[in-house]
């Protein structure tokens, strides 16, 4: 434990998606779209949190993405206990950053292999000569 934390709630969550799509506007095809959607996939932290104080979770992903472009607003992130979001600094909400790290490492690391399943299954149901021929084998017709 080298004992530095950062804020909670959502914070880091919001912050990290925020760069990422800015980020995939500099790539383009698929790569964007996987990159946007592993943004979104973030969002699923302060989303959830927002759901199970009973807060609105879109209105508070709103919020939280408005205060964020500011430098200030950057500690902003939803408080479970006042049902909106708030000052996680002021109101002592940290994680470990090594936790924080991981669990955004272990995250890209689970959506690059499903990535590369994907394309694995995909090049497996395209034949090199192109699409089949018909009916071929199976019952033979009802007479």
């Amino acid at each position: 434990n080298d004992g530095r934390y950062v804020i909670g709630g959502g914070s880091i969550e919001i912050d990290v998606a925020d760069e990422l799509r800015n980020y995939s506007g500099q790539v383009g095809g698929r790569e964007q779209l996987a990159i946007q959607k592993f943004a979104d996939a973030l969002e699923a932290i302060p989303k959830t949190l927002a759901e199970s104080a009973g807060i609105d979770a879109i209105d508070t992903l709103v919020q939280l993405r408005s205060k964020h472009k500011n430098k200030d607003g950057k500690i902003y992130g939803v408080d479970v206990y006042r049902n909106s979001i708030g000052d996680m600094s002021k109101a002592g909400v940290f994680e470990p950053e090594k936790m924080k790290v991981q669990s955004i490492y272990s995250a890209s690391e689970a959506a690059e292999m499903i990535l590369r399943i994907d394309d694995i299954i995909s090049s497996r149901g395209r034949s090199p000569g192109g699409p089949g021929g018909g009916m071929q084998g199976g019952m033979p017709p009802m007479e």
